[in-house]
C-alpha cells in the first residue's frame, strides 16, 4: 500500500499516547479498515501487525503493576518481526508507526507498548510463527478528553509536545540539494515522534543527497531497542518529505547508524 501522507502527516501533531480508555468497542467500520491497513502496509516482509478484536487484558495485566498500567482498551495491536533479520526493530518501528498514525486519524487513541507487556500472553493471541517474536503492541480505542495523573506522568508531556530543541539533535550539517526549510520541516516531523520513555535517542547528519539517522549511543534503556524509536522517526521522516513533494529511498545503516533517507 502507498503511504496516505496527507492522512498521516496531519496526524503526526495530534497523536499522543493514551493508557486509560473508555468501555466501549470500536465500531466495526474502523476496525475493519484498521485491520486492513495492518494487513496491507507491509513494507517490509519481516516485518508485520495483527489486530486483536479482544480485551489485551492478559497482554498487559501485571506487566508494571498498577501504576502506570492500561486500563480498559477493547482492542490491541501486534507487532510482529524476525528474529534473523538484524534491522528488525527499525522495520518494526517504521512499520508498527503508520498503522498507529492510521488509527490517530481514525480519531482513535493508542500507546506504543515495547518493554512493558507480557510478550508471551500477546505471542499467543498473536499464534506467531516459529521463527518470530513479538516487539511491541498498543492498546487501541476511545479515550476521554481527561487526562489523568497517571498518564501525563508516563508520557512525560500530556497533552503538548515535550521535546528537546532540534539543534541538539543535529549532528552535522551540509548543505545541499534541498532547502533549509525543507530540512527543517522533515527533521521537525521526525523530531516529535514518539520513544520509550520519551528517551528521544534519534541524532541527524544532513549531508548533500541525504539524511541520516542514529543512535544517541549504543545503550538500550529499559531493555527497548532505540533502533525501534528510531525507526518511528523515519517513518515520521518519510511521510513528511511525501507530503512536501520530496521523493526518495531508505537504506538501513549498521550501529551506531540506523538509516539514511536518500533523495
Amino acid at each position: 500500500m502507498e503511504i496516505p501522507f496527507d492522512r498521516w502527516y496531519d496526524a503526526i501533531f495530534y497523536r499522543r499516547s493514551r493508557r486509560q480508555f473508555e468501555r466501549r468497542q470500536i465500531e466495526p467500520r474502523l476496525l475493519d479498515k484498521l485491520n486492513l491497513v495492518c494487513n496491507e502496509f507491509r513494507p517490509f516482509p519481516e516485518a508485520r501487525a495483527i489486530l486483536l478484536n479482544q480485551s489485551p487484558e492478559k497482554v498487559f495485566k501485571g506487566a508494571i503493576g498498577k501504576y502506570g498500567q492500561i486500563k480498559d482498551a477493547p482492542s490491541c495491536i501486534v507487532f510482529i518481526g524476525s528474529k534473523d533479520d538484524p534491522f528488525i526493530n527499525e522495520k518494526i518501528g517504521y512499520t508498527g508507526e503508520g498503522i498507529i498514525l492510521e488509527a490517530t486519524a481514525m480519531n482513535l487513541a493508542t500507546c506504543w507498548v515495547a518493554g512493558f507487556f507480557r510478550p508471551e500472553a500477546a505471542a499467543e493471541a498473536a499464534q506467531i510463527g516459529k521463527n518470530e517474536k513479538v516487539f511491541a503492541v498498543s492498546p487501541v480505542g476511545y479515550v476521554s478528553d481527561k487526562w489523568t495523573f497517571e498518564e501525563k506522568v508516563m508520557s512525560g508531556f500530556g497533552r503538548s509536545h515535550k521535546r528537546k530543541p532540534l539543534n541538539e539533535l543535529i549532528n552535522s550539517y551540509q548543505e545541499g540539494m534541498l532547502s533549509t526549510a525543507t530540512i527543517k520541516t522533515i527533521l521537525e516531523a521526525a523530531r516529535l515522534a514518539p520513544s520509550a520513555v520519551n528517551r528521544q535517542p534519534w541524532r541527524f547528519n544532513i549531508e548533500a543527497s541525504r539524511i541520516t539517522i542514529s543512535t544517541d549511543n549504543l545503550n538500550d534503556t529499559y531493555k527497548i531497542s532505540k533502533r525501534l524509536d528510531c525507526g518511528i522517526a523515519m517513518l515520521h521522516m518519510e511521510v513528511t518529505a511525501l507530503k512536501l513533494g520530496v521523493n526518495g529511498k531508505r537504506e538501513f545503516q549498521k550501529p551506531p547508524q540506523v538509516a539514511s533517507y536518500c533523495f
